[in-house]
């Protein structure tokens, strides 16, 4: 087969005959390499000797009812929507040493377990090295049937004769398709040889689990198409420092997308977080700057804890620096709590951080993040040892508060450990210093209406704007 020269975009898959310094498909620099792939056959047209595919209605096809392939892992078959789907392509993605591999382990064994037939293809360790991970899992895990290879071809025909309801390939980036001349990894190969194994999949109806690296930045190596070829795409996160590690969903075609899933890195292997707001919030009372925000992971709320470290900067500019959060969430808060509640803190620096190594990219956060600034700069404690205050809700740049999705599940989060009030957007809560002043006033009527609580409640008063005065 004839071969051509492509310059291939190593990020979004930009194809090209030319070489850029300038992808025109995503705009990066330096990131198009010249790959040799075959070219493509004529596609349509008498002179390709295709046959025409008559279409039928929607109405006259029989809706795909295919069971589940549940693996009794509670938190994967939620992220999954129920477990894995015959004949679907799923993408794993995570930093090394997350634990990737041990997870599609577990996976595999819990459905051997059940009698189901699976295959473990791994492309970068030995049989041996995989075995010694199954060890480690359980006495099932050394069921599983494992082959090491590479050559995407040799794996689909293994696939056509062992017909495995679920085949596990650690990882994509290792494949290699001989016809292509490229090295393994590449664009080309990486496309190609999902691609072949899409078409098995849909054919054989055996689900794939890849598994795929993440680049630097944190997306799934690869192009963007590989992205978009799968059914679901998964990712792995958490700090390797910590042992708390989150599975989610950012496309699921047979379930709810924005799913997550809470795990434990433990001796045995992983183990599921069953109350994560239990074990993200901590008890007693709070120092200033702790607020509990009531988040809400997919379907699923969830308690945390926003700490916040406002100290007088030695630097220029002061420094801002999140943990759990996104930074420029952080910057547009401080900016209308400088605007709207009188707070001056532009010779400070500011910290913010998730406690328990967990990360919210929702701004339903804002609101908690602004009572846990404002907390740790006036010093007063939100909360007691009985008692500790709520927080959930999105800042508008007017300084208005803006309603957020299923609120009802994150009251009921909080009443179920007892805590409160909460403080949200409501009728009575429309605008950023209102709910300051309302967390302020409940410590103020705790602690006594001379304590600092209503020093704070009053500055805040007295320094907001005309137009939101209550």
């Amino acid at each position: 087969m004839a071969t051509q020269a492509l310059h291939v975009c190593a990020r979004c898959g930009f194809e090209s005959r030319r070489w850029h310094g300038r992808c025109p498909g995503c705009g990066s620099w330096n990131t198009l390499v010249e790959q040799r792939v075959p070219e493509r056959r004529p596609s349509g047209g008498a002179s390709s000797g295709a046959q025409p595919v008559v279409p039928r209605r929607l109405a006259d096809i029989e809706a795909d009812v295919d069971r589940r392939l549940a693996t009794g892992i509670a938190e994967l078959d939620r992220v999954l929507g129920g477990g894995f789907v015959p004949g679907s392509l799923v993408l794993l993605g995570g930093e090394p040493g997350i634990g990737k591999s041990t997870l599609t382990t577990m996976a595999a064994a819990a459905l051997t377990a059940e009698g189901e037939r699976v295959l473990y293809v791994s492309g970068e360790e030995s049989a041996g090295q995989v075995r010694l991970r199954a060890e480690r899992i359980g006495s099932g895990a050394l069921q599983i049937p494992v082959i090491c290879e590479t050559d995407v071809a040799a794996i689909c025909a293994t696939l056509e004769r062992e017909r495995p309801v679920l085949c596990v390939v650690d990882s994509v980036q290792v494949l290699r398709d001989p016809v292509l001349t490229s090295a393994p990894g590449s664009v080309a190969q990486v496309r190609e040889t999902a691609a072949r194994l899409l078409e098995v999949a849909k054919r054989r109806r055996v689900c794939v689990l890849l598994v795929g690296h993440v680049t630097k930045d944190g997306a799934i190596a690869g192009p963007r198409t590989l992205e978009h070829l799968v059914d679901c795409v998964l990712a792995f996160e958490g700090e390797r420092e910590r042992g708390l590690r989150v599975l989610r969903a950012f496309k699921n075609r047979f379930g709810a997308s924005g799913e997550a899933g809470l795990f434990e890195l433990a001796d045995e292997g992983l183990v599921e977080v069953v109350d994560a707001s239990a074990r993200l919030v901590a008890g007693g009372t709070p120092p200033p700057g702790s607020v509990v925000l009531s988040a809400l992971e997919g379907s699923r709320p969830l308690l945390c804890e926003v700490q916040a470290l406002v100290v007088p900067s030695e630097t220029v500019p002061p420094r801002r620096v999140t943990a759990g959060i996104d930074r420029n969430r952080l910057a547009l808060v401080l900016a209308v709590l400088q605007r709207y509640a009188g707070l001056r803190i532009g010779n400070s620096d500011v910290f913010v951080s998730i406690a328990g190594g967990l990360r919210v990219d929702e701004p339903g956060a804002d609101l908690a993040v602004a009572l846990a600034v404002v907390s740790a700069v006036r010093g007063v404690p939100l909360g007691d040892a009985g008692r500790r205050v709520v927080a959930f809700g999105e800042v508008g740049l007017g300084g208005e508060l803006r309603a957020v999705a299923r609120p009802e599940r994150r009251l009921a989060e909080a009443e179920r450990f007892g805590l409160g009030p909460v403080v949200a957007p409501g009728a009575e809560l429309r605008y950023l210093r209102a709910a300051l002043v309302r967390a302020f006033a409940v410590v103020g009527q705790r602690q006594g209406s001379g304590g600092s609580a209503a020093k704070s409640m009053s500055e805040i008063q007295g320094s907001a704007p005309a137009e939101q005065a209550a």
